[in-house]
């Protein structure tokens, strides 16, 4: 009877306590709480190398994380060089061969990776003492192979090949040499010609010059007591030399005294890159640190951040706009991007400016900040579910001189921003006024939206300030095409071609790939056939002032718009056609085009699409022609047929093929006779 009295009681107080609540708000947060995720223990061997030791038992593995504290360096003529270094150190050594060194790592189930400033390697704590053998074999034994670096510059040379024809890598480099200097390590680019300077023993220099272990950290996170890393680290550690090691100094860069607007044209361009971007001086130890974290989520951080509800879901502009301030002990930059259509250019970035001034005048609110907090709260407890994150905060804490509790405190110390705190660092860090505004985008289109934020300054793709030449005042589109016919075989020989059959070839991923074009003059008739191991994969029919693409048996049809767009492909040389067509043309200006300059002619149909195609001033050639739909296509090697001259090399670089395709031209063939069956 008693117990049921009780119950009756609590039942009663727990009914009321429960009426109580007012589920209508959402709860009080409690107090951030300080982070444990173990001391690190420390200690330092002879050599100088600095060790710390994390122990954690909740899984049988352990990572090792070694890193080289070294000051940045200028590559200059032999940029991209430290790109290789890590590959290189993994590529055998003395007593191994990459591919047994492979082997090995494999059966542990293991992984060893380096960089030019880093060596780690994780495990499984019973194979510890194997797999550190063989990160010992890496850093006292590497081999260099000359085969192996010879394929690195290879694989390098492709990709900056592609990278090339890419927006945001271009944008990219454009940012960097103006925030940094092409005289900074944070500016300097790497290309064809330098990535070929590289040798075996810059690779061999920079290794016996930076691997040493007294600028070196350690950290050892896993299932393995204090005792046995320091017997383990002493016995594969221990015999590595210390030497000095040489530091480098730079001039810190200074934002622009005014906005700057930087423009590399790209008239194949459909979107345009942005990035408002300059320096700042901000790293890990500042006082101002945890306060920019939260400008940048507020103002660019994600779905929720101004510049994404302002571009996407309020004007339609783009899929995405962020924007951040970065963090380096030498110097970092801020930053804010978006991709937008090319008609928005001007509009995006009166609003990316917008909502930076605004920012900068009126600050962030009481709701922001909370949802900034709770967000990084949110991606801070979520990196430390990696062991390399223990790693890097142990070494950070040494490295950067941070106090003993900065990361185990970091929550409480985030929670503890007020927006007055966070305002306060909005007018320092935030230029509305000095900003680089740098954009890739196609400038017929942008250009004079863009001189509403100051000149225009144009710039190539490497960086670099677009080469002014100026042009006669003389010069005209029909001049320019008239120049191009008389160098081709002048009008008479070439009006003379009815038809034209042109057999090229190229290799994609390793597959070959045909290509042949079918011309006819008189008919007005086109076919481009695609063929792979003998088989015609894709055929492209324009006839009848229709067109269609068969493709695996199936057949679609062109749009009116499409074929209109189409048609100046169905000419071999359809600069004859210009003005039957209806076209209308228009000189923009002497452009370099791969260091040859060149007249850009801008070519409109009636339907408005543009092709822009470049004849060279010296030999009047045309060297290379581009548009929305097709990308960019390179014309060389021009060679004669019958006293008419034809490019042997077209090297093509479309959005719609994801390298660029190298075709070779191995057969060309003027009036022919065609089967009916052809453009059928």
């Amino acid at each position: 009877m008693r117990k049921l009295f009780i119950y009756f009681v609590l039942s009663i107080f727990s009914t009321v306590a429960f009426a109580q609540i007012d589920r209508s708000k959402m709860p009080e947060p409690g107090p951030a709480p300080e982070i444990r995720f173990g001391d690190a223990a420390s200690f330092t061997l002879d050599n100088g190398l600095k060790v710390f030791v994390i122990q954690n038992t909740k899984l049988p593995r352990v990572t090792y994380s070694l890193i080289l504290d070294r000051d940045p360096i200028l590559e200059g003529d032999k940029a991209g060089m430290l790109g290789f270094v890590g590959e290189m150190l993994t590529a055998g050594t003395k007593n191994r061969s990459k591919d047994k060194f492979n082997e090995e790592i494999d059966f542990l189930g293991a992984r060893i990776s380096a960089t030019s400033t880093s060596l780690s390697a994780s495990t499984l704590t019973k194979h510890q003492e194997k797999v550190l053998e063989l990160m010992a074999d890496v850093l006292y034994n590497p081999l260099f192979p000359e085969d192996e670096l010879a394929k690195l510059k290879t694989q390098s040379k492709s990709a900056l090949a592609l990278a090339k024809n890419d927006p945001n890598t271009i944008s990219s480099v454009l940012s960097s040499k103006l925030v940094y200097g092409a005289d900074h390590p944070y500016g300097e680019v790497e290309t064809e010609s330098t990535i070929e300077n590289v040798t075996v023993d810059d690779i061999k220099n920079y290794y016996g010059t930076f691997f040493k272990p007294n600028i070196a950290y350690l950290a050892i996170v896993g299932d393995v007591s204090v005792k046995e890393a320091k017997k383990l680290v002493d016995k594969h550690f221990s015999s590595w030399k210390k030497a000095d090691v040489p530091t480098f100094k730079y001039a810190l860069p200074e934002i622009p005294s005014e906005n700057t607007v930087a423009l590399v044209d790209r008239s194949a361009s459909q979107q345009s890159v942005i990035n408002i971007t300059y320096p700042v001086q901000n790293h890990l130890p500042s006082e101002d640190y945890l306060a920019t974290r939260v400008i940048g989520q507020v103002l660019g951080g994600g779905g929720s951040g101004r510049l994404f509800m302002n571009l996407r879901e309020d004007k339609g502009f783009t899929y995405g706009a962020y924007a951040g301030i970065g963090s380096d002990k030498l110097v970092s930059s801020f930053s804010a991007e978006s991709s937008v259509r090319g008609t928005a250019t001007d509009s995006a970035v009166h609003e990316i400016i917008y909502e930076i001034k605004n920012m900068k005048d009126n600050g962030i609110t009481q709701a922001e900040l909370d949802a900034a907090k709770a967000n990084l709260s949110g991606s801070f407890g979520r990196s430390l579910e990696s062991p390399s994150t223990v790693a890097n905060f142990a070494i950070n804490t040494e490295r950067y001189g941070l106090s003993k509790d900065f990361y185990t405190t970091y929550l409480q110390r985030l929670n503890a921003l007020t927006v007055e705190d966070v305002n306060a660092v909005a007018k320092k860090f935030l230029k509305p006024e000095n900003m680089y505004i740098t954009i890739v985008g196609n400038g017929a289109q942008i250009k004079d939206g863009l001189m509403a934020f100051g000149d225009v300054k144009l710039f190539t793709p490497l960086g670099d300030p677009e080469r002014q030449v100026a042009m006669d005042a003389n010069v005209t589109a029909k001049g320019v095409i008239e120049n191009y016919i008389e160098a081709i075989g002048g009008e008479a020989k070439v009006k003379s071609i009815k038809t034209s059959l042109v057999e090229a070839s190229a290799e994609v991923q390793g597959m070959k790939l045909g290509f042949d074009y079918y011309y006819d003059e008189q008919s007005q008739s086109f076919s481009n056939k695609v063929s792979m191991g003998g088989n015609v994969m894709s055929n492209t029919l324009l006839k009848d002032g229709k067109g269609e693409v068969k493709a695996n048996g199936m057949s679609q049809a062109l749009t009116d718009e499409q074929f209109e767009a189409a048609k100046m492909g169905m000419f071999i040389f359809p600069e004859l056609h210009f003005e039957s067509l209806g076209y209308t043309l228009e000189v923009d200006g002497i452009k370099d085009v791969e260091g040859e300059d060149a007249y850009k002619v801008v070519i409109s149909n009636p339907i408005g699409s543009t092709t822009i195609n470049y004849y060279s001033v010296g030999t009047g050639l045309k060297v290379k022609s581009e548009s929305e739909e097709t990308g960019e296509v390179f014309f060389s090697e021009y060679k004669s047929f019958d006293g008419v001259h034809y490019p042997m090399r077209m090297v093509i670089k479309s959005p719609m093929i994801p390298v660029p395709l190298d075709a070779v031209v191995n057969n060309v063939v003027f009036n022919t006779t065609f089967e009916d069956s052809v453009f059928n």
